[in-house]
């Protein structure tokens, strides 16, 4: 049963993120979260707050016309009020008819806090890309447009 709640947990961010709903996705994290895509990204490491990840995917994902991400192969070692998660994904990224996948797998850290379980710590393992690597440059330009327009 607890095993199904923190699994839940995680899909909860990632649905929410192709949902753009930024709330479900903040309140899945923890206050405080380690979160390194720098296998996909670059840059560092960082602790960030839930706020932060849902605000800066808020200011990304929706340059894209639609993404989906997909969740599977949960290995899920629980320790009282601390779980860590591995799982593989897969990121399917659309604008038009180009599209841009990331699949990886992931380190994760979920602790219950305040009686439910929240991500604190999320790790992305990038195992390959494909399809058009300029697709996150032409979204970031989508929003920025979107930006000026308002």
């Amino acid at each position: 049963m607890e095993k199904d709640l923190v699994i839940q947990t995680i899909t909860t961010i990632f649905h929410g993120a192709d949902q753009h709903d930024w709330a479900a996705v903040q309140n899945a994290l923890a206050d405080q979260v380690w979160l390194d895509y720098t296998s996909l990204a670059g840059g560092q490491p960082a602790l960030l707050t839930g706020q932060q990840i849902a605000n800066a995917w808020a200011a990304f994902l929706p340059g894209f016309d639609k993404t989906h991400h997909q969740l599977s192969q949960f290995e899920v070692d629980l320790g009282g009020s601390v779980a860590k998660v591995r799982f593989s994904g897969k990121a399917d990224h659309f604008i038009g008819a180009a599209t841009w996948t990331v699949e990886g797998n992931y380190d994760a850290e979920v602790a219950q806090q305040n009686g439910r379980w929240r991500v604190t710590k999320l790790v992305l393992h990038l195992v390959n890309q494909r399809g058009d690597l300029g697709l996150p440059a032409k979204a970031g330009e989508v929003m920025k447009n979107k930006t000026h327009a308002q």
